[in-house]
Formats: structure tokens, sequence, C-alpha cells
């Protein structure tokens, strides 16, 4: 397993102009959606991953090199984590099982396997059957019985992965400086720079993120960005926007009853948003003052999806698409101050691959005309 692979890549950071128009700013797309895997999970992982494969080489360095034993993968996650942590597997050279819940789609159990698991169970009704099945029994027996060291994935809720998932705002924050050589921007918006290499371009000449958008399932990505807003020193200025579907809207609730929540049910099409409860960092998260919180409904999320894949060529998941849902809704405005033509507003396009033209038609469907 090598420890030089890094599996994630530097995603592109584009201006909408689609977008931009709709809302009357500047909106610019991180598109995580471009990552091998297919979503912005192939950044938590790997780096959640890397870690774990340094500290199992460590360990063994004590050890009679017959005695060493390889890294063995496990996730819960039959959507994007579970993509991403086959894929950063496969990189490092070592195997993973997926165990999923008996609802996942056949989809989506087609599509693990094609990427790689050695092994996909499906067992329980529910996500945290399948999560405790995981750990209690399949790792359990997996250490006792074969010559493998399992390593446990979680989807969300760890501090690495929301290392990994911070990078996304460190490479936005950079890229800004050169997008800015790239699209027509008001002096207001950006000072003009002498020059348009982005390496020479001071940090008094780039523009200032007035607002990220991302969505918000368990909280890891919306840990992640959090905590680079206050790496960057930004949170006096840059609202970090989490977006939810009805049904799913955990870190909502639990904001506004200052309380983390567990849902009864997952009641959303936008399954990937689907943790009836969020990390406890997210919901501390969302309780600060640059933190805002907006829950859309499906139909929201499904107008948005097919727009964003006629006007902006990207095919997303609703989980996804309640971002630029915000923008065509008109709503995305009133959520930040001082809002004006010169505002600077990032949107994660964090992709995702529970998603087909099909299935937009079949959603469509569902919309009452």
């Amino acid at each position: 397993m090598s420890e030089t692979k890094q599996p994630w890549i530097e995603t592109p950071l584009v201006r909408s102009a689609n977008l931009s128009k709709a809302v009357g700013c500047h909106v610019f797309l991180k598109l995580e959606n471009t990552q091998p895997s297919g979503s912005f999970k192939l950044r938590g992982a790997s780096h959640y991953m890397l870690g774990k494969m340094a500290a199992l080489r460590e360990q063994q360095q004590q050890q009679d090199a017959s005695a060493r034993v390889r890294a063995h993968f496990y996730s819960s996650s039959g959507a994007n984590a579970g993509l991403a942590c086959i894929y950063a597997a496969n990189m490092f050279g070592c195997p993973t099982t997926i165990v999923t819940p008996l609802s996942t789609s056949a989809f989506l159990v087609a599509k693990l396997k094609q990427a790689g698991a050695v092994q996909v169970i499906q067992y329980g009704n529910t996500w945290q059957e399948a999560e405790n099945y995981l750990r209690d029994t399949v790792m359990t027996t997996a250490a006792a019985t074969t010559n493998e060291s399992p390593i446990y994935v979680p989807p969300f809720d760890a501090q690495e992965i929301w290392e990994g998932n911070a990078g996304i705002m460190h490479e936005t924050v950079r890229q800004l400086r050169e997008a800015t050589c790239h699209y027509r921007m008001t002096a207001a918006a950006v000072a003009v720079s002498p020059t348009c290499n982005g390496h020479n371009i001071p940090m008094e000449h780039m523009p200032a993120v007035d607002a990220v958008v991302c969505s918000v399932g368990g909280g890891g990505l919306f840990c992640g960005l959090m905590q680079a807003v206050e790496e960057l020193q930004l949170k006096d200025h840059t609202q970090v926007i989490a977006v939810e579907a009805e049904g799913v809207d955990s870190l909502a609730q639990s904001v506004a009853k200052q309380e983390r929540i567990t849902l009864s049910r997952i009641g959303s099409l936008a399954t990937s948003l689907g943790a009836r409860r969020v990390a406890q960092r997210a919901f501390e998260y969302g309780l600060e003052k640059h933190a805002r919180t907006v829950v859309l409904s499906d139909a929201e999320a499904i107008r948005a999806c097919r727009r964003f894949a006629d006007e902006e060529h990207y095919l997303v998941e609703l989980a996804c698409a309640v971002c630029p849902a915000l923008c065509y809704t008109g709503k995305l405005p009133g959520l930040i101050p001082g809002f004006n033509e010169n505002t600077v507003v990032v949107i994660v396009v964090c992709g995702g691959s529970n998603i087909s033209f099909e299935m937009i038609e079949k959603f469509w469907a569902t919309l009452d005309d």
C-alpha cells in the first residue's frame, strides 16, 4: 500500500453566467462532482484512510515482516461515501467491504460492485442496522479469521473527514485570485491587479467570499467548510449556508430547537441527505452566527436538478440540487447581509452517483403541474 498516492484531485472553480444572472451577483461553482469517485466524499474518506494507514505502518514497524498485515477497509454507506472508500482503497491496493441496508437500490449495489468492492453485503432495514452489523459482526469476524487489519471508514462523523473536506475552501480561496483574471467582475468586487498570474496576485486583489453554499446530510461537508472558514479567518465576512430538504432537515430542526434532535424517519427523495441525526460538531457549528440553515422542498430540488442539467450540463443528485435551487427560487439574496451585485457566492457542487436521466424523469412525474 502506497503512502504517497492522493486519491482526490483539485477541482475546478468556475463562474456560472446563468446562476449569476438569476441571482444578480457573482456565483461560482466549486465542481466537486468532478472528483474521480463522483463526489466530494473522496476528500474526507481518503484523508481519513491515509491517516489510518500511516498509523498501521507505524504500529507494524516493530514487527517481524512476516507478521505484518494489509489494511482492509469497511464502510456502511451504499452511496457516495462507500464509492469514495472503494476508489481510495483501490489506489492503495487494499480491499473494501461494504454493508448496506436492504433498501439500497440495485442501481447503487451494482455501482459498488463495479467500483471494485470485494464484497457488498445487504443487511437490515435501516442504515443504523447495517452499520451495527458491519461493526459488531462483519469486522469482528474478519479480525478473528483473516490475516488483515480491518479499518472502519465513517461516512461523515470524524475529525479526519472534516479536515479532508476543509481543503475545498482552501482551494477556493486560492483559485478565486486567478478566477478574477478570467471573468468580468466590477472594480467594487475585486481590485484590479496588474498581473493575471494567479500565483502573483496578492491577497488584497482577491474578491471576498460573501457566502459559501453547501448541502447537509450528516454534516461532514458543512463541518469541513466551517473549519476552513475559521482557519482562513473569514468568519467575520463569510456566511456558510447549509441547505437541506424537507424530511431530512435534522440540522435545521436541531438549530431551531437548540438541541441535537433525531428524525423519526427519512421523509425526502433526496436520500443522500438522509442522516436522521447530524454530527455533534455540525450541530455546534450550526449555532454559530456566520452559519445559516435553509430547508427546501423536494419539488424545488427536482426542478433545480433538471434546470441545472439543462443550463450547466451537470447531472447531480437531488441532495446536490438543493444548492442551486436557492438561486432559482430567489431565496439566496435574503440570506446574505449587504447583498448587492458585487456579492461573491460559491456553491459547492457536491455531485453524487445516485442519479440518472431516467431517475430525473421519475422524480419529475411526481410533481403537480
